[in-house]
């Protein structure tokens, strides 16, 4: 397994453990145009959430993986945070923005993979 799909799962795991939900993965391995390898988002609750799940998300990977987030932007307001890991992009939503940009379904040739919702 790649460096970047190991980051993924350990974006994943972090997000689960702030209680994140929504996980999806857009794989855009090998399309044109592609500004990285994955994206994953997700969604919080609040902003509260929203925070709690970047700073679990940032933990778990520099833990885990040994990676830091090269820019990480959106936290002063926390409606929209993405992390930048340069193959992995993490999005972090609250429920309305997520809906209102849709970013899973822009590339429509990438593969979607939906993670289940922990209970």
């Amino acid at each position: 397994m790649d460096q970047a799909k190991k980051l993924v799962e350990t974006i994943i795991k972090g997000i689960q453990e702030k209680k994140g939900s929504g996980i999806v993965v857009v794989d855009m391995n090998g399309l044109d145009g592609s500004i990285c390898k994955y994206f994953v988002i997700c969604q919080g609750n609040s902003p509260t959430q929203v925070d709690a799940i970047t700073d679990s998300v940032e933990e778990f990977a520099r833990i885990n993986s040994g990676e830091k987030p090269v820019r990480v932007v959106g936290r002063e307001n926390a409606q929209w945070i993405a992390m930048d890991y340069t193959d992995v992009m993490v999005h972090i939503f609250l429920p309305d923005v997520r809906e209102y940009y849709n970013l899973e379904n822009l590339w429509q040739d990438a593969k979607v993979t939906v993670v289940p919702d922990l209970d």
